[in-house]
């Protein structure tokens, strides 16, 4: 079952249940606790965002432009401490959680096997590299909308401290 159905299945459940649960209340606070009050308070244009950049991700993992980029990569990459570091460096732009996806759907696991150390190095320096642009994750995106920080402020000011932090983490 893909994900999309579980998390469709789940909110379900909680409408129901929540439904069940302020049944016996007048319609004024019966709404005031719904799943559709709950929805319009959140922030959709994050998730249309998100949900852009996975729907992306997918589409070039489809065509097989991530397995050709994995097959490059691993050719003239012979390292991978560079090519994590590289992906860590593209998660500035690109959120985390879906170049993580993008990384597992690249490389095979006869390439690098469950308990690889490259999938520890990628962990650390896409989580890590995420934040030396705002944008490259999902918690820099929300705190811009919710905190109105400027993309470019945060590239003057934040984005030196960040790196220096992502590239002290990579060493250690």
């Amino acid at each position: 079952m893909p994900p999309f159905m579980g998390m469709l299945f789940a909110l379900r459940v909680i409408w129901i249940i929540s439904s069940i649960i302020h049944l016996s209340k007048h319609a004024d606070e019966r709404y005031k606790y719904s799943v559709t009050q709950a929805l319009r308070k959140s922030d959709t244009s994050s998730i249309l965002f998100f949900l852009g950049i996975l729907l992306a991700v997918s589409a070039l993992q489809s065509f097989g432009v991530l397995g050709q980029l994995a097959e490059y990569t691993v050719k003239h990459i012979d390292n991978y401490y560079v090519t994590g570091t590289i992906l860590g460096l593209f998660s500035a732009i690109i959120d985390n959680v879906p170049l993580v996806a993008a990384a597992q759907g690249m490389f095979s696991m006869e390439m690098y096997p469950t308990d690889h150390a490259f999938w520890e190095f990628l962990a650390l320096s896409a989580g890590t590299g995420g934040s030396a642009i705002i944008i490259g994750s999902a918690a820099g995106v929300a705190v811009m909308g919710i905190e109105k920080i400027n993309f470019f402020w945060y590239l003057k000011n934040i984005s030196w401290l960040a790196l220096a932090g992502f590239f002290a983490g990579l060493i250690t």
